[in-house]
């Protein structure tokens, strides 16, 4: 039979029954609709959220960890070699902080092709003196271009010149720190290492990540000022960061590197472990919600054409009676389930495009993330494919089964019944 007979007499059965049909395809539309702005909305959100810690954390992290040496003397005893030796209270071996020949490793580093930059830091513990008071936290040293480069640092800076941060003797305090010690912009600190050396430096602005309590105890300033503050040569740096062209390769190459420099490394993906399972699971609950309305949707169509097949069996009859076929039934009543498909699936795309774009507008303004100003939205185009795609395909599978019953009906019994 031809196609377009086939089209023609689908759209008279779906006009004859033009409200239930309307029905059939708003239930698509409204689950095609939810199930874009549901995914957008929460997959901007696991970006937002995601980008607090990632933005800020190196791929590949290089230090000197602090730890018991696991040489002891007592292991080096020919007459106990063999025995199991128990010591207690081992004391951290007197090793450095500082990496060992870091301008050759930072330099193979920036040559290997896998990697997208190096940045230095220096990490150290300090006493901020306010008063009589003395308020434990952290400078970081960094490389000021590098970090922004790297690390987007100026997103984070909230107040005051990130460029003045490069000169000596100026530092930017975490939001919740300078709070503590009510520090304004342009007011001098005093800063006391471990080691008993003091500074005074010029608070040039605040960061603020939106993680408290990262906020409340760091601190930052140019890597020859913390150089200065210790006491140390401008060879001396504690951390190697390193940000990677791919992020899967963080750990094989952290293990890799880790034993070719003989130094502590640290990945991503280990060290935050927690954050990439909590996108999974809130990506899996979306993707569950909103296919669980598709399928519901797809009831809502299979009860519609189930009801048009039981009154318009004298129809089917008389088409069966006059030449069609049992799978030219079939494909009238596919027609009709796709058509309701297509129509409302694109709606449902549209419709759902335009709901993020009313989400992306609505305002979100909190202290805890100065850079966010309305809420997250993803529009990656494959929430919309897959959209497009599952609106099909449930409803084909829900005119399936009506459409394979009405080819089955026996025109004389309908008649004879008649």
């Amino acid at each position: 039979m031809k196609w377009s007979l086939i089209f023609e007499i689908s759209t008279a059965l779906m006009l004859a029954r033009f409200k239930q049909t309307a029905i059939a395809a708003v239930g698509v539309l409204f689950s095609i609709t939810m199930f874009v702005a549901l995914l957008g909305f929460m997959n901007g959100l696991n970006t937002m959220l995601d980008g607090l810690v990632l933005n800020r954390t190196p791929h590949i992290r290089f230090y000197n960890e602090i730890k018991p040496n696991p040489n002891q003397p007592i292991d080096q005893k020919g007459e106990f070699a063999g025995a199991w030796n128990v010591i207690r209270s081992i004391k951290p071996s007197t090793s450095r902080l500082a990496i060992h020949n870091a301008s050759k490793i930072i330099q193979d580093l920036e040559e290997d092709p896998r990697v997208l930059g190096v940045s230095r830091k220096i990490s150290s513990q300090v006493f901020f003196n306010v008063g009589t008071i003395d308020l434990t936290g952290l400078v970081n040293g960094i490389d000021v271009e590098k970090e922004t480069q790297l690390f987007a640092f100026s997103d984070y800076v909230t107040a005051g010149n990130l460029e003045e941060l490069v000169q000596n003797n100026t530092i930017i305090l975490g939001k919740g720190l300078a709070d503590r010690m009510l520090a304004d912009i342009g007011d001098v600190v005093q800063v006391t290492t471990s080691q008993g050396n003091r500074i005074q430096l010029k608070v040039v602005g605040y960061y603020q990540s939106g993680l408290g309590d990262f906020d409340n105890a760091n601190s930052f300033a140019s890597i020859t000022t913390v150089q200065k503050m210790l006491g140390e040569p401008p060879s001396f740096i504690t951390d190697i960061q390193v940000k990677l062209k791919n992020l899967d390769l963080a750990p094989p190459m952290a293990r890799e590197l880790e034993t070719i420099y003989e130094i502590d490394a640290d990945d991503i993906q280990t060290v935050n472990a927690q954050f990439e399972t909590g996108t999974q699971i809130r990506s899996l609950i979306s993707y569950a919600v909103g296919i669980t309305l598709l399928v519901v949707s797809g009831f809502g169509i299979y009860n519609i054409l189930n009801m048009m097949i039981y009154e318009k069996l004298d129809t089917i009859a008389i088409l069966k009676a006059i030449g069609f076929s049992g799978s030219d039934v079939n494909r009238i009543f596919i027609t009709i389930a796709l058509s309701i498909g297509l129509v409302g699936g694109t709606l449902g795309l549209l419709f759902g495009f335009l709901a993020c774009l009313g989400i992306d507008q609505v305002p979100f303004e909190t202290e805890a993330l100065p850079t966010i100003k309305t809420f997250p939205v993803d529009y990656n185009p494959k929430y919309y494919l897959i959209g497009g795609i599952f609106s099909i395909i449930t409803t084909y599978l829900a005119g399936y089964f009506p459409a394979k019953k009405a080819s089955g009906v026996d025109p004389v019994d309908i008649i004879r019944g008649k």
